[in-house]
């Protein structure tokens, strides 16, 4: 690692906030020494609590967020957001929506904002959102609050970087089971619904109640349904009371998160050193030539490279 990995980590334990940003640029933008940054920063972490705030778009979940995050706020908490924003079809990055919205956070020291583009990433999230929400834990944020675009229910991977996630739901959308997701329901900790001060706020906070009733899970638990609005500033006390209880411990839910964890960084790291060393290799050229041929096809060339591959691993 080199001095100026060293240098923004060491401005990183000394909580300077333009360290710490450059940090979660090198690392989102997976620059040479990144791994190492972060197996640096790893024993660190483990003290931040992480929130994900999920559902449907126009849900409110930006404003919903500002809200909570100021009642954190009063109760001498500090505060890291992740936005993530969808990507620019142009750019790649993030199109910064809910900067706009959370313009009341950006003068308040105890609060960092990071805006991160999906980046194309079905599931809501890029692979660099665990490691931002470890650097902000390592920074010393006391709570994370992970904000997706609210894509539907492909978004589910908020799960695997979250402690709990709330799923915000809000009235006048038509029938409003089937605003909420298959995938949605099944990743909720407790739902949210917003905009409550609306028509319908009771009656889908009752239908919600009626799903989960069908899908009450082994131990009897069932998520709560809480009701907030987020524009007139009801119920954000009752929901940030209700986050802020003790968490009970779940170790096999987080050997299991971490065991994703391990299988998502195979995945993506596997596949990168893959195709970097067969993008020229002889031995990928001539078995390009003999699919070509007709002499053989992908789909056999695929299982002898995997074959080979899982001969050395062994």
């Amino acid at each position: 690692m080199n001095d100026n990995w060293e240098a923004l980590i060491e401005g990183l334990k000394n909580g300077r906030p333009r360290a710490l940003s450059r940090l979660i640029t090198r690392v989102e933008n997976r620059e040479p020494g990144w791994e190492e940054a972060m197996r640096t920063i790893y024993p660190a972490t483990g003290r931040a609590r992480i929130f994900g705030i999920t559902g449907s778009p126009g849900a409110g979940k930006s404003t919903l967020t500002k809200e909570l995050s100021l009642v954190l706020l009063e109760k001498g908490l500090s505060i890291g957001i992740i936005a993530v924003d969808p990507s620019s079809p142009f750019s790649g990055g993030a199109l910064l929506g809910d900067r706009l919205r959370m313009q009341a956070l950006y003068e308040v020291p105890q609060v960092f904002i990071r805006s991160m583009a999906t980046r194309g990433r079905m599931g809501g999230l890029c692979h660099a959102a665990r490691d931002v929400t470890r650097i902000l834990d390592a920074f010393g944020k006391d709570i994370i609050l992970i904000e997706t675009v609210g894509v539907g229910q492909d978004e589910i991977e908020i799960v695997r970087v979250s402690d709990s996630v709330m799923v915000v739901c809000v009235p006048g959308q038509g029938d409003g089971i089937q605003a909420i997701k298959a995938g949605i329901m099944e990743i909720a900790d407790f739902f949210v619904v917003n905009k409550a001060d609306r028509d319908g706020a009771d009656e889908l906070a009752a239908d919600i109640n009626a799903m989960l009733e069908l899908s009450t899970q082994a131990d009897g638990a069932k998520p709560p349904v809480l009701k907030t609005s987020a524009l007139k500033k009801q119920g954000i006390e009752a929901l940030a009371d209700f986050i802020l209880r003790p968490r009970a411990e779940n170790r096999h839910f987080e050997r299991k998160n971490i065991r994703e964890e391990i299988m998502g960084l195979l995945e993506g790291d596997v596949s990168r050193r893959l195709r970097n060393s067969l993008e020229n290799n002889q031995r990928m050229n001539d078995l390009v030539e003999k699919i070509a041929r007709r002499e053989t096809d992908p789909y056999s060339v695929m299982e002898e490279l995997l074959n080979d591959l899982i001969d050395k691993i062994r």
